[in-house]
């Protein structure tokens, strides 16, 4: 069902997906799709949800495995990572952004953009290289960092270029955001000498 959702969403756009229609592409009848969803903007909702659960799960996953590295190490798994779940179905992904701002998709949107900060301050916290006085912070402004271009490139306001050299433009940036608390780390290990 929410595969057929996603088909009709990105193959008619938002306001010709129906429950008549999502019903017709899933090979069910309207009365069975109800049984799961009172209404259209529930079905989109549990879709939303789904997309945002595996790119959260994703992240989480990421920066589980670069616990304990350094923060050039943690920027280019949590990009290359966030960036391969957002732009597998770059279709979908803009369809899904479309009734993002809708539907208590905000809602949703901040409690699975808390999920990832909290992913990847858990990841800053045990850099190798460098420390964080406010690890939520840093890691809030990591993953906005990060969001913006993939945006502007799910919203068609990027070039070829744009799109080719995402991922490693992407990564310098955040990987020389981060780079910055190398510094603290240095002035606090000059400080307790």
């Amino acid at each position: 069902m929410h595969t057929a959702t996603l088909q009709v969403l990105t193959a008619q756009g938002l306001v010709r997906c129906t429950t008549t229609r999502v019903a017709e592409r899933a090979g069910m009848s309207v009365g069975s799709l109800y049984q799961y969803y009172p209404n259209r903007d529930a079905l989109l909702a549990a879709v939303l949800e789904k997309h945002l659960v595996h790119v959260a799960e994703t992240v989480e996953q990421a920066c589980d495995r670069h616990q304990g590295t350094t923060v050039a190490e943690m920027a280019s798994g949590f990009v290359t990572a966030f960036l391969a779940v957002k732009l597998m179905d770059p279709t979908a992904s803009k369809a899904l952004y479309a009734i993002s701002g809708e539907r208590g998709g905000a809602e949703l949107v901040a409690r699975i953009g808390q999920r990832m900060v909290t992913a990847v301050a858990a990841m800053l916290a045990t850099a190798s290289d460098a420390r964080f006085e406010d690890p939520s912070l840093t890691a809030a402004i990591s993953i906005s960092a990060v969001v913006g271009p993939v945006r502007a490139l799910l919203e068609g306001n990027a070039t070829q270029a744009y799109e080719a050299g995402l991922e490693q433009q992407v990564i310098r940036l955040l990987r020389a955001y981060l780079q910055t608390f190398q510094s603290l780390s240095i002035d606090r290990q000059g400080a307790s000498s």
